[in-house]
């Protein structure tokens, strides 16, 4: 093994251009793929904040009796539909008020606990049930109002607010597969064809090798190796650089973006992340290199027959 990985480096450096060309290829290709791995787990974490924070409202009457909040409570708690129901007081509606406005500390001494209707959020297991689970709601004689936390429009628009979601989370993940691939692809292709020059260019050390009897394993074993640390290479630098990049702007994030966790907050778990996603990228070079280092062999065997 040790000639062979010999042999694969030397043929490196007889042709650095060549070996760069796939390198940086393959360090763009998994630098991409590594920013969309982020930017999905990113949009799946503000999904699932989302999905998780109450999505419908049912503001309570002000004469409202306690057991019939709390029949209806327990009503909601035990209904599949929902996955948290959590009751809010004219009190604690205050303190929200407050620190919404918090800005400006003059509209909270203007306001008092009477206004505020007291209030069950209700978060969703799933937003298509919002629209019936409002309907129903509201059959309650001690609802007032219910609201919809998505709905800019009212309710008559709900149906377009879910949709809307699904199809931004649909076209983001599904455009980002595709690019991920298109751009494997052209890696792969990369690969293929300079695999192919490759065995061009020892032609003539591969006729030598076969008339003193080399193995088709030990002649393709240093054309696989070359592959293969063109792959690891690349993907060490694409992932590399995928990673100080989310390093560097996770803090900016996180400040930004505050309760909404879309990264790691410590360092060791966005570290366990990235580690996770270079095992998986490195499992995808190898399969891109030997299938594109095994196919540019055979093609360039079924030529030599002809």
């Amino acid at each position: 093994m040790g000639n062979q990985f010999k042999t694969a480096w030397k043929s490196i450096r007889r042709s650095p251009f060549q070996a760069m060309s796939a390198i940086l290829v393959l360090s763009i290709t998994f630098f991409v793929i590594s920013t969309l791995a982020v930017l999905t787990y990113s949009s799946d974490k503000i999904l699932q904040y989302f999905e998780t924070r109450p999505q419908v409202i049912a503001f309570l009457k002000s004469d409202a009796a306690d057991a019939d909040i709390n029949a209806l409570s327990d009503k909601l708690k035990v209904d599949s539909r929902v996955s948290k129901v959590t009751f809010v007081s004219k009190e604690q509606a205050l303190e929200i008020y407050k620190k919404a406005t918090e800005e400006n500390p003059l509209l909270s001494e203007l306001v008092s606990p009477s206004i505020f209707p007291p209030s069950i959020e209700l978060s969703l297991t799933d937003l298509s049930f919002a629209q019936e689970v409002i309907t129903d709601i509201k059959k309650y004689p001690v609802i007032d109002q219910v609201g919809f936390t998505a709905s800019l429009g009212g309710e008559k628009t709900l149906d377009d607010v879910i949709s809307r979601l699904r199809k931004v989370t649909f076209y983001l993940r599904a455009g980002g597969a595709a690019f991920a691939i298109l751009l494997a692809s052209t890696s792969f292709l990369v690969l293929m064809i300079i695999i192919g020059m490759r065995m061009t260019a020892r032609r003539g050390e591969i006729e030598i090798l076969e008339l003193i009897g080399a193995t088709p394993g030990f002649i393709r074993s240093p054309i696989i190796i070359e592959a293969i640390l063109y792959s690891v290479i690349g993907v060490f630098m694409g992932w590399f650089v995928s990673l100080l990049l989310t390093l560097y702007t996770t803090p900016t994030l996180v400040s930004y973006f505050k309760d909404i966790p879309i990264l790691p907050k410590d360092t060791m778990s966005l570290l366990l992340l990235f580690l996770v996603l270079f095992a998986v990228e490195i499992l995808i070079g190898f399969i891109l290199s030997l299938t594109g280092s095994y196919l540019a062999v055979s093609r360039a065997k079924s030529k030599k027959k002809r």
